[in-house]
């Protein structure tokens, strides 16, 4: 689908590197994750979430280190954005992370015990032109994230494969719009056997159906399932957050659309920290305005919304996972 937003490098490269990386230097590790919101708030405004365009979130099982993708105008390119926790408890500024930068990367995901990060990527294997999306991984060594690896077949094909989640026992969840497929995008799983990928299969219809579906967390235990649904009958907007549990059976229940989080604009992109408190997502509202009658808008009244963190741009958003569990019941 379209909402795959992949932005042009200079723009995103030059921005960070300019005013607005400037602004983020004053005010880098002023935020504390271990404090959660118990609404919906913007995660750590003007050092994470800008003008720029932010989203999907990552943080390692230790907490110390945290990815996300920023994208840039035109749909062209995006870049892995990571950051590191020292010893005192402060964050590191924003910077692109060693294995990003040339290609489009995007969607960084964690596996269980730290070791390696996957990710999206356009590059090709021999690291000189561009392809269509696979899914790819570093592995850390000696403390330093290493070159790319491609993870291969059958997972990854001629055609594109979205935003891995691993569970603890190897299985991948993936994204894709293949046509052997349940509706138009689905969520697949590739069970790990024997040391390889098994032939990825669609989910059933708890989680799949006609229309779109894309954008999975899966718990390391595979027991919940977190996804991005468009076009169902209660969707808000652009496309809604949808939530399942697994029952005693192991079968995934009829997904429910999490209605406390989700906005008229696109929600996308969740992810919960490893601990299982916070619940991360991104979306596209802002609180732009349609008309201006009481007070026309000026030239200035423009460019204070352009570089506005709300100004239509995604941004990364938190809340306490307890709480969306709440409004489920």
């Amino acid at each position: 689908m379209a909402r795959r937003l992949l932005y042009f490098a200079a723009t995103l490269l030059g921005f960070i590197s300019g005013e607005n990386l400037r602004c983020q230097n004053s005010v880098q590790a002023k935020f504390d994750i271990s404090v959660v919101p118990t609404t919906i708030q913007i995660f750590a405004p003007g050092i994470v979430s800008t003008g720029l365009y932010e989203r999907d979130m990552a943080i390692s099982p230790d907490g110390n280190e945290l990815f996300y993708t920023v994208v840039s105008p035109q749909n062209l390119f995006s870049a892995i954005i990571s950051m590191q926790k020292d010893k005192k408890g402060n964050w590191s500024r924003p910077e692109v992370a060693n294995f990003s930068g040339q290609f489009s990367d995007l969607e960084p995901a964690f596996a269980p015990d730290g070791k390696k990060l996957f990710f999206v990527s356009n590059r090709s294997l021999s690291g000189d032109s561009t392809k269509d999306f696979d899914i790819w991984y570093v592995e850390k060594i000696d403390g330093k994230w290493q070159h790319p690896v491609n993870i291969g077949a059958p997972v990854n094909t001629e055609a594109n494969e979205f935003y891995p989640a691993i569970a603890s026992n190897g299985n991948l969840y993936f994204t894709a719009a293949y046509p052997r497929g349940r509706g138009k995008e689905d969520i697949y799983l590739a069970k790990w056997e024997n040391g390889r990928y098994a032939v990825p299969v669609a989910l059933d219809s708890a989680v799949n159906s006609a229309l779109y579906e894309f954008n999975a967390y899966v718990s390391p235990d595979e027991k919940i399932i977190i996804f991005t649904s468009y076009g169902r009958a209660d969707d808000k907007g652009r496309g809604d957050l949808y939530m399942s549990l697994k029952d005693g059976n192991g079968q995934w229940q009829p997904a429910r659309n999490i209605s406390m989080l989700n906005s008229e604009r696109l929600d996308y992109c969740p992810f919960l920290s490893p601990d299982k408190k916070i619940m991360f997502f991104s979306s596209e509202r802002s609180d732009l305005k349609e008309t201006y009658i009481a007070k026309p808008a000026t030239y200035q009244t423009l460019i204070d919304q352009r570089n506005s963190i709300l100004n239509g741009q995604s941004n990364i958003y938190w809340i306490s996972f307890d709480k969306v569990l709440e409004s489920l019941k």
